[in-house]
C-alpha cells in the first residue's frame, strides 16, 4: 500500500464513527476474519437485559495489539472516544500517551499497512474496506 492507500485508510477508518461500537464493528466485523487471533480485544459492558437475552452488551474498548504499539479505543467520561497509544518493546509497556482519535487512527493505519505489506488475508481485507 502506499500513501495514498494510507490516506484512503485512515479516512475508511475515521467515516462518521464517533463512538467505541462504531470502530468495534469495523475492527472485528470487516478486518476481524484478517487480522491475527488475539490482535483486536473488545472489553464489553453487559446490562442484566443483555445477558437475559444472551446478547455481548456493548463495547466499551477496544484494544489492538501489535509488535510494538498497543492502540486503546475507550468511552470518554463525557461521551465520545479517548484512545491512548502505548509503546512496548520486547512485549512490556514502556510509555502510555493519549493521543487524538486522529493521530490514533493514522497509528492503526500504519500498523494495519505494515501487516499488509506481509499478510495477504489482511490485504485482501483492507482492500475490501477501502472499496466499499
Amino acid at each position: 500500500m502506499g500513501a495514498l492507500d494510507f490516506h484512503l485508510l485512515v479516512a475508511a477508518l475515521r467515516a462518521d464513527r464517533a463512538d467505541v461500537e462504531s470502530y468495534h464493528r469495523v475492527l472485528s466485523e470487516t478486518l476481524g476474519s484478517a487480522l491475527p487471533p488475539g490482535m483486536v480485544e473488545v472489553a464489553r459492558r453487559r446490562t442484566l437485559a443483555d445477558r437475559v437475552a444472551r446478547r455481548d452488551g456493548q463495547a466499551v474498548s477496544v484494544r489492538v495489539t501489535t509488535p510494538d504499539h498497543v492502540l486503546v479505543l475507550s468511552e470518554a467520561a463525557h461521551g465520545g472516544v479517548a484512545a491512548e497509544i502505548h509503546q512496548v518493546v520486547r512485549g512490556v509497556v514502556i510509555s502510555r500517551k493519549p493521543a487524538s482519535v486522529e493521530a490514533w487512527l493514522a497509528a492503526l493505519a500504519r500498523e494495519l499497512t505494515a501487516l499488509a505489506e506481509t499478510d495477504t488475508k489482511a490485504r485482501d481485507a483492507l482492500t475490501r474496506l477501502l472499496d466499499g
